[in-house]
């Protein structure tokens, strides 16, 4: 019995790490064997002259969709976990209705009409979408951030006080560190729903993976819509898994004895 429950603990250890690896390997193929499944997409789409998008590669386009991601997810994250933080301390409670209320408005718009507002003021281009997807998410780290501090035992932080640390230090050793899991629920929900919301940049000149969607639906031609369509799928479900791996980690870590 032993025996078998040594060799089953190698698999348990490493089936966090499988679906990550599964879906980061069909993404690596999709953008650089695109054109391999030529045949598939000829029967998608059999009188269409061109059926595997080429004007730009996909790793490039890959590569601007991960840039316009990442520069909106940092921000945001900055952003919301900092104003998550300013309204749980005594000085900033009073302000605690107002932030979520802010938060929540960014949601209420459509991307759509942000990046139409956005455009007149920043121009066409990369700067209208990441605005966009700042707005759009804010609110699941803002709410989890509230929730993640809130739901701290007031018991550990009198012990943390007792114990003669200070308010900051208490915030940065005690409070962060055990709200990280809910907090980390939040970005993941943000960052996920945003790989999916800055396809909407190609219709203002922010070349991403939304050029085949857009292209697509412009010419009529549904096999470039699949190919953007299931790049961004395999992207998000790729970041999607690797969050779910380091949840895993948190709460490993903050279960253990």
């Amino acid at each position: 019995m032993s025996n078998s429950l040594s060799a089953l603990q190698p698999r348990k250890n490493a089936s966090p790490w499988l679906w990550p690896l599964v879906w980061g390997a069909l993404l690596l193929l999709s953008v650089v064997a695109m054109s391999a499944a030529e045949p598939l997409f000829r029967w998608i789409e059999p009188d269409a002259r061109q059926v595997v998008y080429d004007r730009v590669d996909f790793y490039v386009l890959l590569g601007r969709h991960l840039l316009v991601v990442g520069i909106a997810a940092v921000v945001t994250v900055v952003v919301g976990v900092a104003a998550g933080v300013a309204v749980t301390r005594a000085r900033g409670a009073d302000f605690l209705p107002l932030v979520a209320q802010l938060a929540s408005l960014g949601q209420t718009f459509p991307p759509v009409a942000v990046l139409a507002l956005s455009v007149p003021v920043l121009g066409f281009g990369t700067l209208p979408i990441i605005v966009a997807l700042m707005l759009y998410g804010l609110l699941p780290i803002v709410r989890n951030t509230l929730a993640g501090l809130q739901e701290v035992d007031s018991n550990i932080k009198s012990a943390a006080h007792a114990m003669g640390m200070t308010p900051t230090q208490t915030l940065r050793q005690v409070e962060l560190p055990l709200a990280a899991p809910i907090i980390l629920a939040g970005i993941r929900t943000s960052v996920t729903i945003n790989i999916a919301t800055a396809a909407l940049g190609a219709t203002v000149g922010a070349s991403n993976l939304g050029d085949p969607i857009i292209s697509g639906i412009v010419n009529g031609n549904m096999a470039y819509v699949v190919q953007g369509a299931l790049t961004i799928a395999l992207l998000a479900l790729t970041v999607d898994s690797l969050f779910e791996v380091l949840q895993h980690s948190l709460r490993s870590r903050f279960s253990a004895p």
